[in-house]
C-alpha cells in the first residue's frame, strides 16, 4: 500500500500499483459551500518498512464557528487503512456539511461493478455510473465494494453518520464522492458548542495479495504524432459587461489574442442594453471575432418583453450576432433533484421568444452555470441550433493537484451531454477559467483578499500564472479531442483576463510593473488561436495524466503545444525524428521577459537540437515541427 499526504487528507491509496481511493478528507464545508482550509498542528508521522501512521490536530475556522479535532491515520502491509477523527466544535456551527469525504477515482470505475452495503444491512451489486448522474446514485451507505484486479476486492466502510454518493464529475471532479449526510436531510444546520462527535474510514482488501509494480526507470514521457482525427476547434474569449471598456484600452493586446469568437455577457437584472453592445461592437471590429450574446433575464413570464428592447439596440447598432443564448435568472441558481422550481418561463417559452425577437440568429440552449446545472434540468432539442455550458474547475477543492485533475472528467461531460442532448447538436462549452463566475449554491463568491487558493471565489492567483497556462492547454486538448465545435476561455482583462490591468483586488508584483503587461496564458490562448481551421493530429503520451498535448497540422507544418500538469519537472520525448524543429518554451526562469513581451514566443523560439523536451513546473512549449511526408 502506498499513500501521500496532504494537508490533512490522504490521496491517490494505491495497493500493488492500483488506484483505490483518490482520496479520503474530512473537512468542513460553510453555508456558501465553501471548504475551510484546514490548520494543522501537532503533526506526528510514523513510517517504517510494515506500517505507517498519522496523527494530527487540526482547525477550522470562519465566520460560521470553530472547530478542532484529532485525527489518526494508520496503514501496514495487510493492505488495510484507517483515518479516524474526534471533534468538537468550540463555538455553535453552522455548516452545510462537517465530516468525512472519500473520493472513488473515475478512470478505471466507470460502469464498473460496486456493491453497496446498505445502513439497514441489506447489499446491492450495482454499478458506477458511465454517463454522468444528476442524482445521488446510492444513498444510506455503510461500504462500499469494488474489483480492483480479478478476484481481489476493496471494501470502504463509512461509520459515525449517514452517507451516500453523488457523482462528482458533475462539477468537473475527477471522482465519485461519497459524503457525510444525505443532502435530504436540511442544509445548513447547526453542531452545537462542546458537542462531542467521531467519525472513521476503514479499508480493507479481500483476496490474494497483489505484487508489487516494478519502477519505471525511464526518465523521459514518450509522445507520439498520429494521423489525422478532425479539425482543432474555434477557440473564444468570454467578455464580462464591466471588462470590455478595459479591453478597448490594449486594443494592440486584444488584437495578439485573435479570438475567433466572443461570448459576450449581457445581465437583464443588472440593466445592460445599447452602451454595452456598443462595446462588443467595438471589440468585434477590432478582433473580427463572431459575438455571441449570453443574456440573462429577469426571468419574468413574458421573456419576449425582455429580449425585444435589446433585439431592438442590436439593430440600431448594426450588431452583426453569430448566435444567441437566453437564460432566465431563476437558471442561475442549483436546485436539487426532485426539488420544485420556481415560477420561470418554460423552454419552449424561452426559446420562443428568443427566436421572434432574434429572427433568423442561431439559438444556443442549456445553461450558463455549470454543467451540473444543464444534467439536472435537461432541454427539448429539436429547437436548438447548438449547446452549451460552462464550468468551475474550484467548486470541491481548490489545491493545485485537485483542480488540475479536473481535467480528467472533461472527456466524461461531453460524453454525457451528447448522451442526452444528442451527438448530432453541436456543443460549445465555456467560458471557462480558474476563477468563480457565478456561485448557484450559494448567495455569492467567496472573498479572497488574500490571493489564495479558495473554493467558488472569482479571484484565483493561479489565473496570473503558468499554473493557467499548463491547465488552458490542457482543457482545450480534451475538448479537441472529443470533437467539440468552439471553446471559449476566461476574459481580455480583470479577475478572469490574460491581460493585466489594475484592479480593485491586489495582483502582486504585476501592480508594481510598468507598461502593458501579460499573463502566461496570453501566450497560450494567441498561439492556439493560431490554430483555427488546422487539423488535429492524434497523440499519445505514456503520462497521459501528467501532461497535456495538443497537435495539428496547418499549411504543411506540424504545431505540437504541451505543457506540464505538475510542479515536479518533466521530460518527454518525441518518438520520431523530424527533419527539424524548433521550440519555445515558458517556464518559470522566462516569467518575467513574457510577462512584458506580447510576441514572447515568437521571440523566444530557437532550434530543437534534440527529441526531448524538458518541462519544469506548470511549464509550456510550443514545438514547431518539419515531418518527412511518410508521417
Amino acid at each position: 500500500m502506498s499513500v501521500e499526504f496532504d494537508n490533512g487528507a490522504i490521496r491517490y491509496v494505491r495497493i500493488g500499483g492500483i488506484e483505490v481511493l483518490r482520496g479520503v478528507s474530512f473537512l468542513v464545508r460553510d453555508v456558501n459551500w465553501g471548504t475551510y482550509a484546514p490548520v494543522l498542528e501537532d503533526i506526528q508521522i510514523d513510517e517504517g518498512p510494515d506500517a505507517f501512521s498519522i496523527a494530527y490536530r487540526g482547525t477550522c475556522a470562519g465566520a460560521s464557528g470553530r472547530l478542532v479535532y484529532q485525527a489518526r491515520i494508520a496503514g501496514g502491509n495487510d493492505d488495510a487503512l484507517s483515518f479516524v477523527v474526534e471533534a468538537e466544535p468550540e463555538t455553535d456551527l453552522l455548516t452545510n456539511r462537517t465530516g468525512f469525504v472519500v473520493l472513488h477515482p473515475i478512470e478505471a470505475l466507470a460502469g464498473k461493478s460496486v456493491k453497496v452495503l446498505h445502513e439497514d444491512g441489506h447489499e446491492e451489486l450495482s454499478l458506477f455510473p458511465d454517463y454522468i448522474d444528476p442524482k445521488c446514485p446510492f444513498t444510506d451507505i455503510r461500504a462500499l465494494s469494488h474489483e480492483i484486479a480479478p478476484g481481489i476486492w476493496a471494501t470502504c466502510t463509512m461509520e459515525g453518520d449517514a452517507f451516500e454518493m453523488e457523482d462528482q464529475r458533475n462539477w468537473s471532479d475527477a471522482s465519485y464522492k461519497t459524503y457525510v449526510r444525505p443532502l435530504r436531510r436540511p442544509w445548513p444546520y447547526r453542531l452545537p458548542k462542546g458537542q462531542k462527535f467521531t467519525q472513521s474510514i476503514r479499508l480493507e482488501v479481500l483476496g490474494t495479495p497483489l505484487a508489487g509494480t516494478s519502477e519505471n526507470l525511464n526518465p523521459f514521457i514518450n509522445l507520439t504524432i498520429g494521423g489525422a482525427i478532425g479539425r482543432v476547434p474555434r477557440i473564444g474569449i468570454g467578455v464580462a459587461a464591466d471588462e470590455a471598456k478595459h479591453a478597448l484600452e490594449v486594443p494592440e493586446l486584444i488584437r495578439g489574442l485573435a479570438p475567433q469568437w466572443m461570448v459576450c455577457q449581457v445581465d437583464l437584472r443588472l440593466g445592460h442594453g445599447q452602451d454595452e453592445l456598443g462595446t462588443y461592437a467595438a471589440l468585434a471590429r477590432l478582433t473580427g471575432a463572431g459575438v455571441v450574446l449570453e443574456i440573462t433575464t429577469k426571468g419574468t413570464l413574458d421573456p419576449f418583453s425582455e429580449l425585444a428592447p435589446l433585439a431592438d439596440a442590436v439593430q440600431r447598432l448594426g450588431l452583426n450576432l453569430e448566435a444567441i443564448s437566453v437564460f432566465p435568472a431563476q437558471d442561475m441558481k442549483s436546485v436539487q433533484p426532485g426539488a420544485p422550481w420556481p415560477a420561470m418561463p418554460t423552454f419552449e417559452q424561452n426559446y420562443s421568444a428568443a427566436r421572434r425577437a432574434f429572427p433568423g440568429v442561431p439559438l444556443g440552449g442549456g445553461m450558463a452555470a455549470y454543467f451540473t446545472e444543464l444534467n439536472r434540468k435537461r432541454p427539448p432539442t429539436g429547437v436548438l441550433d447548438y449547446a452549451t455550458f460552462t464550468t468551475c474547475p474550484n467548486v470541491h477543492a481548490s489545491d493545485d493537484v485537485s483542480v488540475m485533475e479536473t481535467l480528467q472528467a472533461i472527456p466524461h461531460l461531453i460524453r454525457s451531454t451528447r448522451a442526452f442532448m444528442g451527438d448530432r447538436l453541436p456543443l460549445r462549452i465555456g467560458p471557462c477559467q480558474l476563477g468563480c463566475r457565478e456561485n448557484p449554491y450559494g448567495k455569492s463568491t467567496t472573498p479572497n483578499e488574500a490571493n489564495g487558493r479558495v473554493c467558488l471565489s472569482r479571484i484565483d492567483p493561479r489565473q496570473r500564472g503558468l499554473f493557467n497556462a499548463a491547465w488552458t492547454i490542457g482543457y482545450f486538448a480534451a475538448c479537441a479531442r472529443e470533437g467539440i465545435e468552439a471553446v471559449a476561455f476566461g476574459d481580455f482583462t480583470g479577475a478572469f483576463g490574460y491581460v493585466y490591468r489594475k484592479t480593485d483586488f491586489v495582483q502582486p508584483w504585476f501592480d508594481q510593473q510598468e507598461g502593458r503587461i501579460v499573463y502566461p496564458a496570453f501566450h497560450v490562448m494567441a498561439g492556439l488561436s493560431k490554430l483555427n481551421g488546422a487539423t488535429l493530429l492524434s497523440v499519445g503520451t505514456s503520462g497521459a495524466d501528467s501532461i497535456a498535448a495538443i497537435a495539428a497540422e496547418k499549411d504543411g507544418r506540424t504545431t505540437l503545444w504541451l505543457s506540464n500538469l505538475t510542479a515536479k519537472k518533466q521530460s518527454v520525448q518525441l518518438s520520431e525524428t523530424p527533419i527539424s524543429a524548433r521550440i519555445a518554451l515558458l517556464a518559470a526562469d522566462q516569467f518575467e521577459r513574457a510577462a512584458g513581451d506580447s510576441n514572447f514566443m515568437e521571440s523566444s523560439v530557437r532550434q530543437l537540437d534534440d527529441r526531448v523536451v524538458s518541462l519544469d513546473a506548470y511549464a509550456v512549449a510550443r514545438v514547431d515541427l518539419h515531418r518527412s511526408s511518410s508521417t
